[in-house]
């Protein structure tokens, strides 16, 4: 992460660096535990679709970066636990069969038949740990910071 950047700013750009090689790995991956092997034509479909959709996720994350931080109706992993439909979608139209899942997942994530959402940041990749991590105590000290000026904890 660079020092100059705002945490927001410098999440933002790094998710951005990892996006498309994430949204292609959720196919490989899942398509090798299912098959043995993933395909290079089911390759191909995968970074064609992760192109197309990393740009709309870019945009979304960016959105909701630049939004006030008491207005933010979801994080920046809920915007990429919605970005694994780009990979479900290409999964499915392969025809890869879906994963068997635990309760709490098939609960928590009733969209996500190949379990592809990410809990962590170090999920979508590990380069993303430290600026995530950044980004959440920045918010905490904005929100914090906030309610003490405003008389309340």
């Amino acid at each position: 992460m660079e020092a100059h950047l705002d945490p927001p700013q410098a999440l933002a750009d790094a998710v951005e660096s990892v996006l498309e090689a994430w949204l292609v790995r959720c196919v490989e991956r899942t398509a090798q535990r299912q098959w043995g092997a993933c395909p290079p034509d089911l390759l191909e479909v995968a970074r064609v679709a992760a192109g197309e959709a990393t740009g709309e996720v870019s945009g979304q994350l960016r959105a909701l970066l630049a939004t006030d931080v008491d207005e933010q109706r979801t994080n920046p992993l809920g915007v990429l636990r919605a970005a694994v439909r780009c990979p479900t979608r290409v999964l499915a139209a392969a025809g890869v069969p879906p994963l068997r899942r635990d309760p709490f997942a098939e609960e928590a994530f009733p969209d996500d038949c190949y379990d592809l959402s990410p809990a962590t940041w170090a999920d979508v990749d590990p380069s993303l740990h430290e600026p995530g991590i950044i980004w959440g105590a920045w918010k905490a000290k904005v929100v914090l910071d906030r309610r003490r000026s405003e008389g309340r904890r």
